[in-house]
């Protein structure tokens, strides 16, 4: 396990978010590598069921209750009453103490590029109007240092490829690192994670392995946080929102070089570029097939 003081850090040794299954290399040989698992997970709210999200299966309360809280089913600062995980039934219950029935936003999902099939509901923007972020600095020695702890922390993505990750992060120390099959789960989990404990979004961003897509920037801003951070490029989509409320977006951040198409009066810029190091090999091959 990695030394960093994570909150909550990847476990790429845990025998159930990953599979061996053998096949056959490019030389004719036989070879066994561990393959991500990719389970269901059906959310309810109180008595009616939301989705079913496929995912690798850990933190299933976190990803639960972030998914309805970004979807605007849990209001702002609405703790559940109860959240109730069955395993063997791949179920999580979220209980609240209102009385909730979401049979006409259910009708109104829109598919998005989220791999494993991501989704949002048609009235999501209008959690957005009137939205404010809080004020914030990013400064572009913390980017730095970020990019390279949570490049070398251990992890599924070093390790099996086929998977995203999410890290909240607050300046320099990445607090909590989430992944899964789609990056709209790792996202959720870290939004549950927040509300169930009570973690405020002042003075914190995101990080994320995957495209800055209109589904990132959205769960962002609904999260409160200011600013969002990737290694991977952007949609044009998810620039325009992100302008539109204020986000902070930065992308291709791969060793000294990033660009911010969104929020960049946040940017503190007191760390020289000539002084970052290349990204390591092995990053660069795995940025080349995103």
């Amino acid at each position: 396990m990695t030394e960093i003081p994570y909150i909550i850090a990847p476990n790429p040794a845990d025998p159930r978010l990953t599979r061996p299954i053998t096949g056959i290399d490019h030389e004719g040989r036989e070879q066994e590598i561990r393959v991500v698992e990719e389970r269901p997970l059906t959310i309810f709210l109180n008595s009616q069921e939301i989705v079913t999200a496929m995912t690798i299966g850990d933190y299933p309360e976190y990803l639960a209750v972030g998914y309805l809280r970004n979807q605007g089913m849990l209001a702002p600062g609405e703790v559940p009453e109860a959240v109730e995980f069955d395993e063997e039934l791949e179920t999580v219950v979220v209980r609240t103490a209102r009385a909730t029935n979401y049979e006409e936003k259910l009708k109104k999902k829109t598919r998005t590029s989220g791999c494993a099939v991501g989704t949002v509901f048609g009235d999501v923007m209008e959690g957005l109007e009137g939205l404010k972020l809080p004020a914030a600095e990013v400064r572009t020695s913390d980017l730095y240092a970020l990019a390279h702890v949570i490049n070398t922390t251990p992890s599924l993505y070093l390790e099996a490829g086929a998977i995203h990750g999410t890290v909240l992060c607050e300046g320099a120390r990445p607090l909590v690192y989430m992944e899964d099959v789609g990056r709209h789960n790792a996202v959720d989990k870290i939004a549950g994670w927040m509300a169930m404990e009570g973690v405020s979004p002042e003075g914190k961003m995101l990080y994320t392995t995957g495209r800055l897509t209109s589904e990132m920037v959205i769960k962002t801003a609904l999260m409160g946080l200011p600013a969002l951070a990737s290694r991977s490029g952007f949609t044009a989509w998810g620039v325009e929102i992100a302008r539109q409320v204020g986000l902070t977006l930065i992308g291709r951040m791969r060793g000294r070089r990033f660009i911010c198409l969104s929020g960049a009066e946040r940017l503190v810029r007191d760390a020289d570029p000539a002084t970052v190091g290349d990204e390591p090999r092995h990053l660069r091959r795995k940025a080349a097939s995103e």
